[in-house]
């Protein structure tokens, strides 16, 4: 068996491609290979900042040889008169002169088509190098990725110019070219431990030749080192390091030799509220916070950096490092200073400079509009019980939660926005439950991030996105594909977390009905409200649908517990947005414990019928549309009986019960009686029993969705 080493050494890479094309090469070579009948025993992808390399190993050195059965003409064209011992057609000649096929291979076969002939033609296998040479450039040129880019005369896209090739089958040369780039066995070291090109003697020995000069080509091999140096330097004066997944996996493929550096900055700069120096050491510097081993809430001022230079170096490299951060933070200082001289307040008036879309005006008609609706929030959460204290303090909230938009902190460093406004609102004497609110309104930010927890945080968190989402759909703007450039996805998931995690009984129709009102009252309407409800209300159900899948539901109950085509039935669930995350689990337990299987064959068959009457989907009071005294047979009567014991407000529980034990009753029904009868009131009688089922069973879930 051999092994294929392919290296595309180029200028420094972003990270974010190297990561994605990796990702691209472990999904897309195997594969490739597999469609050319090549076996491999393992395939590795590496990545440095200067090179993406693949390693495949086990390789055949030739594809076997196989025979395929190939099919030629109809019988009737392949003969004369379609007779299998008659002359052959000229069709019949020229198929087996393409296929280099004898005739007396030929055999007949029968089809759903008809009658055809077909031939087993034997195929020798190719070498694997010769096929290697046609697949390795396009898994270079068929990387996809942002901002690709010519460079030269070629016309080759790639995220920066490529400067060598590596290319080895085994220990020989395997010619390539990309562009004027042709494949050698030669490398290049580390820029600074090693500037010097690396002679590669065999694919197998890739890994290990880099690694004598300073290049780890595999990330979970700097990763690793990076982890290990970082707990060693911080275990010398018991600290702490705080390491990010996102920024870990970064500077493991900014370096090629990783050395963790430890830095300092002056105490004083403790002073400023963390996120602002955690921002400046992890989004803007790269570097890794270190906090007091015995409190971990205490950042010290010391800072780890990942060094792609020369480990001598490394206290002169701390020293440069340590002066950037000083002068970041000292704009930081400077920023936070001259903000708290004045109140929090005092810069509402200038949010009327900054737009939120050039539609739906400034940012300062949203701030009103979110005071507006964060009320409507209060009024559509029936289980919600607040004092008026509590209604004041989340109008204040919602009337600072953008506030700090203008300052000159967030203008400087936009992802603050909101936590500034909490340090903001407690330096201008704001209620804590006031400035905690503007931090966590902007809460959740994406998928597994953390919810707001306090009642101000999730009232006015609901009622930005409410805001948002009926100013885009009203405009007719509804995200298509992934382009979804006001993040209306995550805003309409947010709410769903939010309401989940609070068990919010959020009444969303009447939410959104009375907003899109707001926006009609200031003709900032482009579409017609019902259009725009209509809308809305399958956005938030492709949404809860979503979440329900990711938590574990099966597909098939999550469409009975929205309706799959039935608007009404999906509005009256958004009626009670809880209650569709408690149904949802109580059906797939209910499936898990088998106690689905007993029941969905009379309940959906009952369903079905029942749409052949014209009771509405919304009764279930059976004596309000069937009079007892009319019913004759047996088994109709001890159907309505049962139905009529049901309790009129069931739990989840008392429902599936009530279900069950209606089962049998029905079952019997539908052995004992015909329910189509002729006479047109015993059949009413009989599709309005029906029909209450269907009603009442609808209020777990829309059991005819349901597959067996």
């Amino acid at each position: 068996m051999a092994s294929f080493l392919l290296e595309v050494g180029t200028e420094e890479l972003p990270t974010s491609f190297i990561v994605d094309a990796l990702r691209q090469w472990q999904e897309r070579i195997p594969k490739n290979l597999g469609e050319h009948q090549l076996t491999t025993s393992k395939v590795s992808v590496y990545g440095t900042p200067r090179r993406l390399a693949v390693l495949i190993e086990g390789l055949p050195t030739q594809q076997c040889d196989r025979s395929l059965e190939i099919k030629g003409p109809a019988l009737g064209s392949a003969f004369v008169n379609g007779d299998p011992n008659g002359e052959p057609t000229k069709a019949l000649l020229g198929f087996a002169k393409s296929k280099g096929i004898d005739l007396k291979d030929i055999f007949v076969k029968e089809t759903d088509k008809g009658a055809f002939v077909f031939a087993n033609q034997q195929i020798v296998g190719r070498e694997t190098t010769a096929i290697l040479q046609e697949l390795a450039p396009a898994w270079v040129t068929g990387l996809e990725g942002k901002r690709l880019m010519r460079w030269g005369n070629g016309d080759l896209k790639f995220p920066r110019p490529i400067r060598w090739l590596v290319s080895l089958f085994d220990s020989k040369i395997l010619p390539i070219g990309l562009e004027n780039v042709q494949s050698d066995r030669i490398s290049q070291g580390h820029r600074v431990l090693h500037p010097r090109p690396v002679v590669i003697d065999t694919a197998q020995d890739y890994v290990a030749t880099l690694r004598e000069a300073f290049v780890l080509v595999d990330g979970e091999e700097r990763k690793k080192h990076i982890l290990t140096q970082i707990h060693s330097i911080v275990e010398l004066f018991g600290g702490a390091a705080e390491i990010p997944d996102d920024l870990l996996e970064e500077v493991t493929y900014l370096v090629e030799f990783p050395t963790a550096v430890i830095g300092e900055f002056e105490r004083e700069f403790l002073e400023l509220p963390q996120p602002v120096i955690k921002t400046e050491m992890v989004s803007h510097q790269r570097y890794f916070p270190v906090h007091s081993a015995d409190n971990p809430e205490q950042l010290l001022p010391r800072f780890i950096t990942i060094s792609n230079g020369n480990p001598d170096k490394s206290r002169l490299i701390a020293a440069g490092n340590g002066r950037v951060i000083r002068a970041r933070l000292s704009d930081g200082k400077f920023f936070y200073d001259s903000d708290r001289t004045v109140h929090l307040e005092t810069f509402l008036p200038l949010l009327e400079k900054v737009t939120f879309q050039a539609q739906l005006g400034s940012v300062a008609e949203k701030v009103d509009r979110i005071r507006a609706i964060a009320k409507l929030v209060v009024e559509a959460i029936p289980n919600l019980e607040i004092t008026a204290p509590d209604h004041g303090l989340i109008d204040r909230t919602a009337q600072l939660a953008k506030a700090d938009l203008v300052t000159q902190m967030v203008k400087e460093f936009p992802e603050l926005q909101g936590q500034m406004g909490y340090y903001y609102a407690l330096s201008s004497e704001e209620p804590v439950a006031v400035a905690t609110g503007i931090r966590e309104h902007y809460q959740p930010k994406g998928a597994g991030d953390t919810l707001p927890t306090s009642l101000t945080g999730k009232i006015v968190a609901i009622a930005d996105r409410i805001d948002t989402l009926v100013g885009i759909f009203g405009l007719g703007i509804i995200p298509t594909g992934s382009s979804d450039p006001f993040a209306l996805r995550r805003a309409a998931a947010g709410v769903v977390q939010i309401a989940w995690d609070s068990g919010f009984a959020l009444d969303l129709p009447k939410l959104l009905q009375a907003a899109i009102a707001i926006y009609a009252d200031k003709n900032l309407l482009a579409k017609p409200s019902e259009t725009v409800l209509e809308n809305l209300c399958k956005w938030f159900k492709q949404r809860y649908e979503t979440i329900l899948g990711d938590q574990g539901i099966e597909y098939d109950l999550v469409n009975a517990i929205s309706g799959t085509e039935d608007l009404s039935y999906t509005l009256q669930g958004l009626s009670n947005l809880i209650r569709i995350k408690e149904r949802a689990h109580f059906l797939q337990k209910s499936r898990e414990s088998a106690t689905l299987s007993t029941i969905y064959e009379p309940i959906v068959r009952a369903s079905r019928l029942a749409v052949q009457g014209d009771l509405d989907s919304m009764t279930v009071d059976v004596k309000a549309v069937i009079n007892a005294d009319t019913l004759t047979e047996v088994a109709e009567q001890d159907l309505y009986q049962a139905i009529a014991a049901l309790p009129s407000h069931p739990s989840d529980e008392q429902l599936m019960q009530g279900i069950i034990a209606i089962a049998p009753l029905l079952a019997k029904f539908f052995d004992d009686v015909l329910v189509m009868a002729d006479d047109p009131q015993v059949r009413q009688n009989r599709l309005n029993l029906l029909g209450i089922i269907r009603n009442y069973s609808r209020q777990l879930a829309d059991f005819s969705a349901i597959l067996k």
